[in-house]
């Protein structure tokens, strides 16, 4: 079974960290070194280029000294909650 995308969603997704760690004035290095993805991982998910997993989701929300619950919230508050096509 292939997994599904919204690329709404992917696109919220990336958009959301590259916000937070302007908030943080911090490299994709900071985030790295707190969650433990490499930079170029967290590269391919600012960019919108993979689709996160549910563990990334946690690990990059540790990263960016967020709970799980507060980056879905700021991204349904600043994109909605996007639907599928």
């Amino acid at each position: 079974m292939k997994p599904s995308s919204i690329p709404a969603l992917v696109d919220a997704l990336a958009a959301e960290v590259k916000a937070r760690r302007a908030e943080l004035s911090c490299t994709q290095e900071d985030p790295s070194a707190k969650s433990g993805l490499n930079r170029p991982y967290i590269s391919l998910r600012e960019d919108g280029r993979k689709q996160l997993t549910l563990s990334v989701m946690f690990r990059l929300a540790y990263g960016l000294d967020l709970t799980l619950e507060e980056r879905a919230g700021r991204i349904e508050r600043r994109y909605g909650c996007p639907k599928p096509d």
